[in-house]
Formats: structure tokens, sequence, C-alpha cells
């Protein structure tokens, strides 16, 4: 359900009627004037990870001066543009190979290149009258993992490091997935197949498996929580295997349009200071601490002096 943000109290009506009325510009105490525009309305898909960056984005605009109220989509990708194209929603924050990957039908034009591939991206949006502003460094896309003991005592840094004798568990589709057992093989020349054990799609029974000794390597997202949590070790694509899974907020030509440079700039502004290792964290918050996803994006702006501490 819609969930409004707007925090002006009753005292500033009149104040805020007769400013109105005199100014083509709408303002707020948080922020400066900003121009007349649409609310923006903020797309969460359902997990938490999206909710987590509907209120980091959302929180960021609305202390600028921006309407924003937040939509929990309840549904996933196929949600998100079906509700773009009806209006109930205007920004989102997408994944860039993966929103790619599905506008496209999968044609398999994602690649490891951030900016190739957000750009196509760009271009698959043109259609539905959306664009999409700069990728953050953050991405959320499948990672191979291990334990500290297991980086230090088999000296693994990359996924180049990695031997055929490996224990591998992730999800059953990794025997033909292009990023998994395949990909392995014909970008690195590893062969895991032999140990391979199919689990989930990085969820508790990888985790499970990890951290009890039956793998030696998982398939984990790179922002999962429980990777913050445990200290465990994101091994570095070095060879470029596994397809850029950047954060990228989209929004609808109506409101890039009618708020111009300064939305793009601030929003733009927050993408970049966000990393994978912190949306981890964020997410370890959430999923281990139980922490509101609103209080930990709040905490986080506050750090990254987005918004006034104090405000």
């Amino acid at each position: 359900m819609r969930r409004p943000r707007l925090l002006a109290a009753l005292t500033m009506v009149a104040v805020a009627l007769v400013a109105a009325a005199c100014s083509d510009s709408s303002s707020t105490s948080a922020g400066g004037d900003v121009p007349d525009g649409p609310t923006l309305t903020i797309g969460a898909q359902d997990f938490g990870e999206s909710a987590i960056l509907a209120e980091v984005y959302g929180q960021a605009l609305e202390a600028a001066g921006y309407p924003v109220e937040q939509q929990a989509l309840g549904g996933f990708r196929d949600v998100v543009y079906t509700s773009f194209d009806s209006g109930d929603i205007n920004f989102t924050a997408e994944y860039a190979a993966s929103a790619l990957e599905f506008l496209n039908g999968g044609k398999g034009e994602a690649s490891a290149d951030a900016e190739a591939t957000s750009d196509a991206l760009r271009t698959a949006l043109e259609a539905k009258k959306l664009v999409a502003l700069d990728a953050s460094p953050a991405q959320d896309s499948n990672s191979f993992v291990v334990t500290p003991d297991t980086a230090e005592t088999k000296s693994l840094k990359a996924i180049s490091d990695l031997t055929d004798d490996l224990r591998l568990g992730g999800p059953a589709d990794c025997t033909e997935n292009a990023s998994c057992l395949p990909g392995l093989q014909k970008v690195y020349g590893l062969d895991l197949s032999a140990g391979f054990t199919p689990l989930d799609g990085g969820g508790p029974l990888t985790v499970a498996a990890l951290e009890g000794g039956e793998i030696d390597v998982a398939i984990l997202f790179s922002t999962d929580g429980t990777i913050a949590a445990k200290g465990w070790v994101i091994l570095e694509d070095d060879k470029g295997l596994i397809n850029a899974d950047n954060i990228i907020p989209v929004t609808s030509t109506e409101v890039a349009e009618a708020y111009g440079d300064d939305f793009d700039a601030l929003v733009n502004k927050v993408s970049a200071a966000m990393t994978t290792g912190e949306l981890a964290e964020l997410n370890r918050q959430v999923t281990i601490d139980l922490k509101d996803p609103a209080d930990v994006a709040s905490e986080w702006l506050a750090a990254k002096e987005l918004v006034d501490a104090t405000s």
C-alpha cells in the first residue's frame, strides 16, 4: 500500500499556500526550492533490499524538498514495469543487467561491463518512456564466496585462483547457467562439475553448507547480509564472468523533465555513495538484526552526510 511521507505541519499550511502563490517552485523546511512536478512514487519489489533502496532514495529526495510516496509492489520485476505503465509508480531502484535482460527477452546483451550494460538498458527503456540515471558502484549479483579460513589456506583472492578439486555449491540451474559452471569452464578454464552440489538460489541451504564445511565455495548474492555478518570473502571476478547487476535508478521521462538537472545530480550523488559492501551491511541490519528499512536508510544517509542528521 502507498505510505505518504509528507511531513509539513498543519500550522504551516497557510504559509505554504502564500508561498505557492508567489512562486513557481515548491519548498520545504528540509530542502531548498524544487520545480513543480509530480509526486515521486517509489516502487519497492517484494524483498528487503529493494525496500531499503526505496527508502534510501526516497528519504534523500524528500529531505531536498521533493514530494515522495513509497509504494510496496507485492511482487517482482514484472510488477515493476506494469506499475510504471499504469502510473502507479514513477521511480524505482533497478539492477542493470537483470532489468536489461528482462526487457529484451533474454537476448544476452548484458555483460560484466557496467557502463555498456547501463547504456543498453537506457536504450531498452526508451520505448517505455523511462530513463535510467547513473549506475551505482554497488551491485547485487551472483558471487563466488569462501570462508576466511579457505581463502587463507588455499590462497584465494579471485575466481582465477580456484582449482578443480574444490567443492562448489549453488542453485540447481548452475549446470546450464552461463554465469555458473559453463561460464567457469569457458571463461576461466575451470571444471568444478565433479564436486558440484545443487542447493538453493543463494538461500539458507547454501549458507549452511558453506558454514558447515560441506562445500568450499558458495554461490551467494553479493549483497547478502550473511556475508557481512560472518566476514566471508567474495572472490574477485577478475575475468568478467558475471553480468553487471549494478544498482541503477529508473524513473519516468515526465519526472526527469519536470525536475531537471538538480534532481539527476542528487540521485546520482546518492548512487555514487553506495558500495556493495555497504549494501550488504544494510541488508545484514534488516535481515539479521531485524531493524526497519526506513531506520537503516536514515542512518546510512546521515553517516554519508546526504541528509541533515539533526532534521
